[in-house]
């Protein structure tokens, strides 16, 4: 067998150009399968900063388990707390349409889902 620079760069470029191939055909299956639908949800923000954890029903969560979730929410509500605590009183409400915002997870109680680990946008 005969090796020559011009057959091995052609064999690399054959073998990466399959594994790129491969690998975004299941990235792209990856990244719907962490998508989530929910109708509405509730998110406090304090002192300006969203809380990480959220609210939300209607929601409909892919199956099987994932690092991140991206939910999509059509009527998101952000009551703006004049305290740092959950039961401080609120100093106005917010109604956001269309948002996207990444988790980590849920914990479901009925029809309600948890949502925590969830990064400001």
């Amino acid at each position: 067998m005969n090796f020559t620079p011009k057959g091995v760069l052609g064999a690399v470029a054959a073998v990466s150009i399959g594994a790129t191939t491969l690998l975004g055909a299941g990235t792209g299956t990856a990244v719907a399968a962490g998508r989530a639908h929910c109708d509405r949800a509730e998110r406090p923000v304090f002192s300006g900063d969203p809380s990480r954890n959220m609210t939300a029903h209607g929601c409909s969560v892919p199956s099987g388990g994932r690092y991140w979730y991206h939910v999509e929410i059509d009527d998101l509500i952000q009551p703006l707390h004049r305290t740092e605590y959950l039961n401080g009183p609120v100093e106005r409400t917010e109604k956001l349409h269309n948002r996207t915002i990444r988790c980590m997870g849920y914990i479901a109680h009925g029809d309600t889902l948890n949502w925590f680990g969830c990064i400001p946008h």
